[in-house]
């Protein structure tokens, strides 16, 4: 089935423009210049299943229409389902700063993990691996390696509260804060904005606030920022600027 769809696309791609749509007195007159869409973001899951093979059996299942470039069980073995220059459906409906289709310039990976258990070494030793092809391979910019929940806050909750950001940032995938004893923060500190600046939509604020602290690790679990929260999204907006 990935061979035939395959092939049906790549007659899409030699197909020359309907008569129709261009000037009889022109014509058509192919470009020597052109390629395949870039990649520019990495978009982490988890599967919320219970086994590698039940993800992949879903993936392969037309009925399901989801997908995504990887699959990383959690004994490490890494499945490559799609081709990187080619969109996945792995984002649905979500945002990331002025970017409204995710799925068009993004790799998708998605972690053996029922959404509650932790992941394990192996796991994220892989991951590590696969992340540090993405980014040579494509030049993805260190703060485009974000998490489903991150670009989906009112829908998502993936990966959950045990994947490792912190260590993926101190590998160069994603930022994290610095200490922040010492920050102080302006009085017209605009909250909703600096969400904005580091790529979060705030049409619900309270959903991506939990979103925003649900990544950052932060001590509590409400919807609200403290005065300490607000010293890291300080110190992170920084960094995005």
């Amino acid at each position: 089935m990935y061979k035939r769809q395959s092939k049906d696309l790549a007659k899409i791609i030699k197909q020359s423009p309907k008569n129709d749509i261009y000037n009889q007195s022109s014509g058509w007159v192919g470009t020597t210049n052109f390629g395949l869409r870039k990649p520019d973001f990495v978009i982490i899951h988890h599967t919320a299943e219970n086994s590698c093979d039940q993800t992949l059996k879903t993936f392969t299942t037309p009925a399901s229409q989801v997908s995504a470039h990887y699959v990383i069980c959690k004994d490490g073995s890494v499945h490559h389902m799609l081709n990187d220059y080619l969109r996945a459906w792995q984002a649905g409906i979500s945002s990331w700063g002025n970017d409204k289709d995710v799925n068009s310039s993004s790799i998708g990976i998605e972690l053996d993990n029922n959404g509650y258990d932790t992941f394990p070494a192996a796991q994220i030793n892989s991951l590590l691996t696969v992340l540090a092809t993405l980014k040579k391979s494509y030049n993805i910019p260190t703060a485009n390696f974000i998490g489903h929940e991150d670009i989906a806050p009112t829908r998502k909750r993936d990966p959950n509260v045990h994947f490792p950001w912190q260590l993926l940032a101190q590998n160069g995938y994603g930022f994290w804060y610095d200490d922040t004893t010492t920050i102080s923060v302006p009085d017209n500190f605009n909250n909703l904005q600096a969400l904005r600046i580091i790529g979060y939509s705030v049409k619900d604020s309270a959903a991506t606030i939990e979103a925003f602290k649900r990544h950052f690790e932060m001590q509590d679990s409400s919807r609200v920022l403290t005065d300490a929260d607000k010293k890291i999204l300080y110190d992170l907006m920084m960094k995005y600027e």
